[in-house]
């Protein structure tokens, strides 16, 4: 097809289900995916139109690769296009991800189950330690960003902060230094590819000019956007009244939209939110439990964020009355799911079709230079959350005014997690190891330990 083409819905369908089983590693990887075959490959569109509907899609709550994956697919193929698209990016995840958490419930106490996951562990601590790294050197690229990482850090860490109040905070000291014309938050950040040979926009299927169905029209995205307003509050509204706000299902639905509204900075940022509040606010796994879902959603395709699908299903699993466990966990994890992914179709709906108005907007860029900036001490409270509970048995609470700290007992340290996870960060530092291949090491060396007698988890 020629530039000025049109992409046949047949051919996005199979295209999207190409890149959604590809779409490993989280979000640098999946756009790294999406750049490859959309815009090298393919030549759908160029780099300067794909790295404007990035830049976009950085700007909202939620996972940013499945938003961009809807803008595409709506930009290519309307609105049916970014229903396939968003819908076939997440479904293989949530395939995998239920058929996990199944296994999980039933049998993660299995000995050999339960080492496997003990593994896991240790590669994910790697795998987070990696994130705060890469995103750290992304985004701190002056002291005044190091500067708001720190005082994130410590906010969250020490004082505990709520994650929305740190996120907010950040977005406006961004917001208002950039208005100031401060030199130090007007950066680039994010999750763009590397460039090497730029695919010009002319020589694409697309083109260099807007398709008429993507010019701004305001009756469109306030239909639309109603609709899916209405998808989103529905199943909320509706638990809350028929079952009470303090029923397992009703707290998901209440929570994960909350989540929904909230979650920028990137996959890591959120699951240090969601971590905190799963375990220490509702009940609904213990610390372990989380860095197991995590290692589910590390080695599975599709949006990282899918690993809220795991959290909802054992809350359900374990909290709801009524009903088989099982099948309260299956509707839990639906239910999760549905309110977590649902939103970012109404984001991309309701504002794609006026992005261009964000384009050069130095303000909301410097908002998200500094959100991006504190994400990476949220990060870090992640990875010494984390950390903690995998390496030592045992973490007490010291309270002093409004200081409350987690330290280790350091007599309780698990000695086995502490050499597999210094393996795993041998192999990944030193050696460049990928993260699937760690990820199954790391799970194969916890078996191993389990089978020769070793580990008894």
């Amino acid at each position: 097809m020629s530039a000025g083409g049109k992409v046949s819905l047949a051919e996005a369908t199979k295209t999207w289900a190409r890149i959604a089983a590809l779409s490993f590693g989280g979000p640098a990887g999946q756009i790294a995916v999406m750049h490859r075959i959309l815009v090298e490959e393919k030549r759908w569109l160029g780099e300067r139109r794909f790295l404007h509907a990035l830049n976009y899609c950085m700007l909202l709550p939620g996972p940013e690769a499945q938003q961009l994956a809807i803008y595409i697919g709506w930009l290519m193929n309307r609105t049916l296009g970014g229903l396939i698209a968003g819908v076939l990016f997440v479904l293989p995840g949530f395939v995998a991800i239920m058929g996990l958490s199944i296994l999980y419930a039933l049998y993660g106490d299995v000995g050999p189950v339960s080492a496997l996951f003990y593994g896991l562990k240790a590669a994910v601590l790697v795998v987070v330690v990696q994130a705060v790294i890469r995103v750290g050197g992304r985004s701190l690229k002056n002291p005044v960003m190091v500067g708001l990482a720190g005082a994130a850090f410590v906010g969250i860490y020490a004082f505990d902060i709520p994650f929305p109040v740190i996120i907010l905070a950040a977005g406006l000291i961004g917001f208002f230094g950039g208005r100031a014309g401060v030199k130090a938050f007007l950066i680039g950040g994010g999750h763009g590819p590397k460039v090497t040979n730029e695919v010009a926009d002319a020589d694409t299927i697309l083109g260099e000019e807007t398709p008429d169905h993507a010019r701004p029209d305001l009756a469109w995205a306030l239909k639309i956007g109603g609709v899916l307003a209405l998808l989103w509050a529905i199943p909320v509204l509706g638990l809350g009244f028929a079952l009470g706000w303090d029923d397992v299902f009703s707290e998901i639905a209440v929570f994960f939209s909350k989540m929904a509204v909230v979650t920028f900075g990137g996959a890591y940022a959120v699951l240090a939110y969601v971590a905190q509040e799963a375990v220490q606010t509702y009940g609904w796994l213990r610390p372990g439990e989380m860095l197991d879902g995590l290692g589910m959603a590390e080695t599975t395709p599709g949006p990282l964020i899918i690993v809220t699908q795991f959290v909802g299903f054992m809350g359900a699993y374990r909290g709801a009355t009524g009903m088989s466990p099982l099948t309260a966990g299956v509707l839990g994890g639906v239910l999760t799911t549905w309110v977590t992914f649902v939103p970012c179709f109404l984001w991309i709906f309701l504002g794609a079709p006026f992005v261009e108005a964000l384009r050069g907007a130095k303000a909301l860029n410097a908002a998200l230079a500094a959100i991006t900036a504190a994400v990476v001490g949220v990060i870090l409270n992640l990875a010494i959350w984390f950390g903690l509970h995998v390496l030592f048995a045992e973490v007490r609470d010291v309270t002093a005014g409004p200081l409350a700290l987690d330290l280790p007992v350091l007599a309780s340290v698990n000695l086995p997690s502490l050499l597999l996870a210094a393996a795993a960060a041998v192999a990944a530092f030193r050696f460049k190891v990928g993260v699937i291949p760690l990820l199954l090491g790391c799970a194969a060396a916890g078996v191993g330990l389990y089978l020769t007698g070793v580990l008894q988890p």
